[in-house]
């Protein structure tokens, strides 16, 4: 197998041939088809996240065919199509798990963080964390949905049921997300950096009530607003833009410092939450409705050896919507 390696934090990946890797007990081996580069990618390879496993492979949002299974995998086939996302493994025994919160487990695997992920020709998953996919949607296509999507879709759940939904931050996730907003018959504000008109435009083409500045205030207060982009000085803006009673998520795996702000915006019973992690339930409640929801993707492929090429345009907004590794 080859694979695009983070041998120190802070350097490029390097293109790496490696022995073929064999499933263990419970495990499958995929051989990658496609592989979406994330921002959480970003966060790994620049030292973001505490304590990565060093040298790593990144990548969890993994697109691929079985091609090994290992003893007591039951529930999967050879030659299937599966997704494997960032929450890679749990222990099923802390309090968290037991309490079906198994994306708050106290001792969990992530995939290309603390095991070896997708940026790769093959890798080797946990076949309980391992998504079927079937048949619909293009390899490329379905992979943002594995982290973007699913991430997405816990954030709108946890921001509730409200009509006007702000997504502050613009990429991979917030494209995905609006459409199925428009889908629920929400409607959708999306906040962009300041002068990136040509973001904007592409909100509204995806059904975007309202597009501007994130540094603007809506033209009227939002139910809900979700924040994807990592920069904490958006926070007190997104509670200024949310009415009375109404909840800002941060769907973010790392944020810069939220800066101080009045009580003022926090009071009249607004929320601030976070998003961590994903269940397997959330993978399977939302992959299952992906077909209904016509939910068209935007992806800029590049050869797996162009990883570094990847991340350096996503740091620099180079693209819209996702890039993807195409092995």
């Amino acid at each position: 197998m080859h694979a695009m390696v983070l041998n120190a934090l802070h350097t490029p990946l390097v293109w790496t041939e490696l022995p073929d890797r064999q499933p263990g007990p419970g495990q499958i081996r995929v051989k990658v088809a496609a592989c979406g580069v994330c921002r959480t990618d970003l966060h790994v390879v620049d030292g973001d996240l505490p304590h990565p496993q060093v040298p790593i492979i990144p990548g969890h949002e993994i697109v691929g065919h079985i091609d090994a299974l290992g003893s007591g995998v039951a529930d999967l086939k050879l030659g299937q199509r599966v997704g494997i996302p960032w929450l890679g493994h749990t222990c099923g025994v802390c309090p968290y798990c037991k309490m079906q919160q198994e994306n708050l487990c106290d001792h969990p695997i992530f995939t290309g963080y603390t095991r070896d992920g997708g940026f790769a020709t093959a890798t080797v998953a946990d076949a309980r964390f391992a998504f079927p996919l079937g048949d619909t949607g293009s390899d490329a296509s379905m992979a943002p949905l594995l982290c973007a999507g699913l991430i997405g879709w816990r954030a709108l759940t946890i921001a509730g049921e409200g009509r006007k939904l702000g997504l502050y931050g613009f990429g991979a996730a917030a494209h995905i997300l609006a459409q199925v907003a428009k889908w629920q018959g929400r409607q959708v504000y999306a906040f962009t950096r300041p002068g990136d008109h040509k973001t904007q435009d592409f909100a509204r083409t995806l059904g975007a009530t309202w597009a501007g500045s994130s540094e603007a205030l809506p033209p009227e207060p939002l139910d809900a607003a979700i924040l994807f982009a990592t920069v904490g000085a958006l926070v007190p803006l997104a509670l200024k833009a949310v009415r009375k009673g109404g909840r800002v998520v941060c769907a973010g795996i790392h944020m810069s410092d939220i800066p101080s702000f009045p009580y003022s915006i926090l009071w009249e019973e607004r929320e601030l939450l976070s998003v961590a992690n994903l269940t397997r339930k959330d993978g399977l409640d939302f992959l299952g409705q992906v077909p209904k929801m016509g939910i068209v993707t935007k992806t800029t492929p590049y050869p797996l050896q162009q990883a570094n090429q990847a991340l350096s345009d996503l740091r620099a907004g180079r693209f819209e919507g996702a890039a993807v590794l195409m092995p």
